[in-house]
């Protein structure tokens, strides 16, 4: 099965497309704070699911879901890394966990 490079949210791509100058100051920090992380590359994948979740901001769910399966993590990490802020957020979590389940198993 060929890899498909993960697409990002309408939205996302909206804002690249229709603000350049704004997007391209936000890579400029999104870059600076990737080399600032202390965290391997998987794991921040899966952090930033977990946050993703607790803020309910499912448009991103399926990049990130696919980023975090092709840097190794497994079908239960994602599973888990969504579901870490259940105590913490509430059951709400679970709301994008069928959107990364259908992303990670599209890959």
């Amino acid at each position: 099965m060929e890899s498909q490079k993960p697409s990002v949210s309408n939205a996302f791509q909206t804002f690249l497309d229709n603000a350049p100058k704004h997007a391209q100051a936000w890579m400029v920090a999104v870059q600076a704070l990737d080399g600032a992380s202390a965290l391997d590359k998987k794991t921040e994948e899966l952090a930033y699911l977990a946050v993703l979740a607790a803020l309910r901001l499912e448009s991103g769910v399926p990049f990130h879901t696919q980023q975090a399966k092709q840097k190794g993590a497994s079908r239960e990490e994602v599973i888990s890394a969504i579901l870490v802020g259940l105590p913490a957020a509430g059951n709400a979590v679970t709301q994008v966990l069928p959107v990364a389940l259908a992303a990670y198993d599209a890959v």
